[in-house]
């Protein structure tokens, strides 16, 4: 069972752009990342679903409580929060 997943993002940012697509990639090379269910927060629509949580940089994965990644993507640091979802 994965643990849930939260993405902080802006629709404006480029970065935040990157980073779904490297969610796509990653999951058509990897099915078993498609059990990773990633709630995505658009900040300046839904700030009330950002309360509390500490991060200054979009996109921004928290993985549980457990910020994970903050600020420019690679595939790398994307494939990491399916990694630590995943982990048990």
């Amino acid at each position: 069972m994965a643990r849930p997943v939260k993405m902080m993002y802006l629709e404006s940012c480029p970065y935040c752009q990157q980073a779904f697509s490297m969610v796509e990639q990653l999951v058509a090379q990897h099915p078993e990342y498609g059990q990773v269910e990633i709630e995505t927060v658009e900040e300046s629509r839904e700030p009330e679903k950002t309360k509390g949580l500490n991060y200054w940089y979009v996109p921004t994965y928290f993985v549980g409580d457990e910020k994970v990644l903050e600020g420019v993507p690679t595939l790398e640091k994307v494939e990491q929060v399916f990694i630590r979802a995943l982990q048990s």
